[in-house]
């Protein structure tokens, strides 16, 4: 596991803060699902990109 240090405005800082409070989590637990829901969009875009440069339409398509 990697320790990272972040710098927020401090307004931006407080409300991840609340946000955090809202749902019962810790700060850190807060950013590592936002980085997961992220980097899980991240992914799905990457897919179709790569499936549209292909240009076949089958290929994309589910089963």
């Amino acid at each position: 596991m990697s320790t990272l240090t972040i710098r927020f405005p401090d307004d931006t800082a407080q409300r991840l803060k609340s946000l955090a409070q809202s749902r019962g989590l810790s700060m850190n637990k807060l950013v590592e699902q936002l980085s997961a829901h992220a980097l899980s969009a991240w992914d799905t875009e990457n897919h179709f990109r790569a499936m549209a440069a292909t240009r076949d339409i089958q290929a994309a398509l589910p089963c």
